[in-house]
């Protein structure tokens, strides 16, 4: 397979994200327009043109691209939750310096607390400086103990008791209402583990009806949900997503977090494939190397995934989103892993496409 190992020292086993807080001060009713990069920056790629569609999947021209060429310049970011032996202002201007287009931001305890009486206050300084460094961001709800410091990602929207999970909803719907405080082009979220002794039926039950509130909450915000296909969880492949979209009567804002690696590890296609299947409900998308049957997040270059027929398909779908490196158990080695990442997906991802100038020489279009 043509892989381009980057690493660095020190890699230690890293899974999929995690869920975090409650209910809190309500925010702003006012949606800031989707964050996108800014054009004193030229180290990035041009702004996403009219084809991006506001749930951050391109439209029209947008949609096929030839072979090795991106109809439109993919987006990278980087996880917070990689970067969490960092202060967010650090992690941010981190980020920014490196090149990244934007960022998967995790609501958590030593980042952007969704619990903290202040919420609102420090969402208008995150949303401030994200605007400064020309940063785009998704909101992610992976965080491990922000509800309870006893059980990782508890409560989850498959609880028993309805309280606990009505305590699952108020934090992801307090996270749309950050989302669209901060321009975020989509809430991450996941289903979670089915509780012992729960059949199939009652968990699907819940996990619908648990969502529907944080549904509405993303229509009055303008925000898509983009549910994450989880390893181990109820809701654990792209099937499963059908499953259940068709049982919420597939609503405009319910999306999909595509993680590439998660593919790698138990879809019955390959990640390219994969990508191509879910293209019409692509929301947000993370990356990371991943090997077969293992759930086990790795730095790019350790797995088995081949990047650019990946990257291509992709490119070629239009998406207009960030694709977000997740590494959540290398942040000993964060700032390592960012700078190594970036130079490895810009190799694997299809040229931008050319255009003519006045001159009729070829010019890039950044």
């Amino acid at each position: 397979m043509s892989r381009n190992p980057e690493h660095g020292p020190d890699h230690g086993p890293d899974h999929g994200p995690e869920q975090g807080p409650e209910q809190g001060p309500e925010q702003g009713p006012q949606r800031r327009p989707v964050r996108g990069r800014t054009p004193e920056r030229p180290d990035r790629a041009p702004t996403p043109g009219p084809s991006t569609g506001a749930n951050g999947t391109g439209t029209g021209t947008g949609a096929r691209a030839g072979a090795g060429t991106a109809a439109h310049p993919l987006r990278f970011g980087y996880g917070t939750n990689g970067l969490t032996d960092l202060r967010l202002d650090d992690a941010l201007g981190l980020l920014a310096d490196l090149g990244y287009d934007g960022v998967g931001l995790t609501l958590d305890h030593m980042h952007l607390d969704p619990l903290a009486e202040d919420l609102t206050a420090r969402t208008r300084r995150v949303a401030r400086r994200l605007d400064a460094l020309g940063l785009g961001v998704t909101v992610e709800t992976g965080a491990r103990y922000v509800l309870d410091p006893r059980r990782k990602h508890g409560p989850s929207l498959l609880d028993p008791d309805p309280e606990d999970r009505a305590r699952r909803a108020r934090l992801l719907v307090r996270a749309v209402q950050v989302a669209a405080d901060l321009g975020a082009h989509a809430v991450h979220c996941f289903s979670g583990v089915p509780p012992a002794g729960t059949d199939a039926d009652t968990a699907w039950k819940r996990l619908a009806e648990t969502l529907a509130p944080v549904l509405d909450a993303a229509v009055t915000a303008g925000v898509p949900l983009a549910v994450e296909p989880e390893p181990g969880h109820l809701l654990a492949t792209l099937a499963d997503f059908h499953t259940l979209r068709r049982a919420l009567g597939d609503p405009e804002h319910l999306g999909l977090t595509l993680d590439i690696g998660h593919c790698q590890c138990l879809e019955p296609l390959p990640p390219s494939d994969c990508v191509r299947a879910a293209a019409p409900w692509l929301r947000h998308v993370q990356i990371e190397d991943m090997r077969r049957g293992v759930h086990e997040h790795l730095p790019f270059g350790d797995g088995e995934i081949d990047f650019p027929p990946v990257l291509e398909a992709l490119a070629a779908t239009g998406y207009q989103g960030l694709t977000v490196v997740e590494l959540p158990r290398h942040s000993h080695a964060g700032p390592h892993f960012a700078a190594r990442s970036l130079p490895f997906l810009r190799r694997a991802a299809p040229a931008p496409p050319t255009r003519t100038n006045r001159s009729g020489e070829p010019s890039a279009t950044h």
